[in-house]
């Protein structure tokens, strides 16, 4: 919550145990220590602004019925030094809180005093987080699922540094292994085809077989010519890997910097292996007792650490795909020192969250400190019809193909306004609509509206100023009111998002904060007769633009000022 909500609700938490004391002295509550409540936003703030259990949560010390704690509580308490003005008892003994106008004025001035840096909090006490996202395969391009692992990463970053934790983007690069052999095979055949010809050389059945891995392989030809068509068979695919992988990963870093999104760090998996990192876990894990041999293979004794058992070295010698995996955590959280890693994954990706976990513990690593933020499927919506291809090239969409014909706002907006375990059926015509149908169009209209009304107004010589508590105790009216309460729960937003890992309710409360906008501005004439009234509400507006600004750019998308 933001440094004022936070100040305001102590002085309340203060003002009700100052109640209970003097109702004890008074003789209205019995002798008894006093109990622990809470303080809560009330799900309908037609109750107030806060609501306090305390009269429910002392009834077993005081032996009392909540309803007559609650009475005394209220007849003891004094808000004078509060930034409250009223105490009412609902149901069988709730206290509800509402806030004073001077509470609503200092929000107002908190906002301009801070500007862009309203929202932070240091929630997250600076610890060192790092976010791995995406990591799409480098042998081809991304499809829709990292559209939104993309944006849901990067907003979760946001959210994370502005509730105060020190954060990195990482893009981990599978760059070894299964699936950098097969795009050397597949890659070879395309090579060899060029010159021995398509029936004399067989493609893989598990091979690659998009365009793209054609055009590597003809321009690595133009490149190189015939001179790897009799080389060794490791040379030659090596080479091959060697020339077209980097131009992969290259157009990753491309395509994802067009969706506005950058990292920090590229982790090559390939390090792992070089630096001898893998062969090392795996000798960790045998030091900790945590394996056994079996047929000639080395298992882990998954269920002694809360999964199962499987396999960490084939018979052959060669470790699974798990194990640089396992050796890639443990670098982030003991050789990185990272107080937090947080992973982005698709759903598919959830029986393997507990055998990472149990070897982190084997092998002595809080498994807690690792978080996994598991993302549900997309599917894309035409006509009300499901759609798995490109109208113009039959070929499924890719990211590169969605940013063809959506906006990146559009974009970034849809795809973090939903929580991750949610699928989304992602409508395609929806995103590129310009009305208030359109989510992102509804938002961004907002913000175009403030501006046109802060350039209407300063044509007639009125901008802008700063206003005293008197003049901001003015703004009474329920439309403003409530716009200024949404106003005042941004920070609280930012730290939930955050806790939660969900940066979509960053999204839902632009939203909301946009709807309440637009009721203001259709109920409330901004310029009118008195001065000091048309120069509060100004003054709301122009808090209004800062918030939704914010907001905004904590996930990357654009605030226009005209549309």
């Amino acid at each position: 919550m933001s440094m004022l909500t936070a100040k305001a609700t102590a002085a309340l938490r203060g003002a009700v145990e100052e109640a209970i004391k003097k109702a004890q002295a008074a003789g209205e509550l019995p002798q008894a220590p006093a109990p622990d409540f809470t303080l809560e936003v009330p799900g309908d703030r037609a109750h107030g602004d806060w609501a306090c259990n305390a009269a429910m949560a002392g009834t077993r010390a005081f032996k009392t019925a909540p309803r007559k704690i609650a009475e005394a509580i209220k007849k003891n308490i004094d808000l004078t030094d509060t930034y409250f003005e009223s105490c009412e008892i609902a149901g069988p003994g709730f206290l509800n809180f509402t806030y004073a106008p001077r509470f609503y004025g200092e929000v107002l001035q908190d906002i301009h005093h801070l500007g862009p840096g309203y929202g932070r909090s240091q929630m997250g006490g600076g610890q060192r987080v790092l976010v791995e996202f995406v990591s799409a395969n480098p042998t081809g391009p991304m499809h829709i699922g990292n559209a939104r692992g993309g944006v849901l990463g990067d907003a979760l970053s946001s959210a994370l540094e502005t509730a105060g934790y020190e954060v990195e983007r990482e893009f981990y690069v599978n760059d070894a292994g299964n699936q950098v052999n097969k795009f050397a095979c597949s890659l070879e055949a395309r090579y060899l085809q060029l010159y021995k010809g398509e029936e004399n050389v067989p493609f893989p059945e598990d091979g690659y077989q998009g365009e793209d891995i054609k055009e590597h392989a003809k321009n690595f030809a133009e490149k190189y010519g015939d001179q790897y068509v009799e080389a060794p068979e490791e040379e030659r695919r090596k080479a091959l890997v060697d020339y077209a992988l980097p131009k992969n990963i290259q157009g990753l870093h491309d395509d994802l910097l067009r969706y506005r999104v950058e990292y920090d760090n590229w982790f090559r998996e390939s390090t792992l292996h070089e630096n001898g990192a893998v062969g090392r876990v795996i000798e960790l894990l045998k030091e900790k007792g945590a394996t056994y041999e079996k047929e000639g293979a080395l298992w882990f004794k998954g269920e002694e650490y809360g999964s199962e058992d499987f396999v960490l070295v084939r018979s052959n010698g060669v470790p699974t795909y798990v194990v640089p995996d396992i050796a890639y955590h443990y670098d982030k959280l003991v050789t990185r020192g990272f107080d937090l890693a947080i992973d982005v994954l698709g759903a598919d990706h959830h029986g393997y969250v507990p055998r990472l976990k149990g070897a982190l513990t084997a092998l002595g690593v809080d498994a807690s400190r690792l978080q996994i933020v598991l993302m549900q499927m997309v599917r894309l919506v035409r006509d009300g019809e499901i759609v798995k291809a490109s109208k113009r090239s039959g070929k499924a969409i890719t990211l590169v193909t969605l940013l063809e014909e959506v906006p990146v706002d559009a974009a970034r907006f849809l795809f973090n306004s939903y929580e991750p375990n949610t699928r989304i059926d992602f409508d395609l015509d929806l995103a590129v609509q310009e009305d208030s149908q359109n989510p992102v169009y509804y938002v961004q209209y907002a913000h175009a509206r403030v501006c046109s009304i802060l350039k209407n107004l300063a044509a007639d010589g009125i901008t802008p100023r700063e206003c005293t508590l008197e003049e901001l105790a003015l703004l009474t009216a329920p439309e403003e009111v409530e716009l200024i309460r949404q106003l005042s729960a941004y920070t609280a937003e930012v730290e939930g998002a955050a806790r939660a890992m969900d940066p979509a309710r960053i999204t839902r409360y632009v939203t909301a904060l946009s709807t309440l906008f637009h009721k203001f501005y259709n109920a409330c004439r901004v310029k009118g007769a008195d001065p000091a009234l048309t120069a509060a509400r100004l003054y709301l507006c122009t808090a209004f633009k800062q918030v939704l600004e914010n907001g905004l750019s904590l996930f990357k998308v654009t605030a226009p000022e005209s549309m």
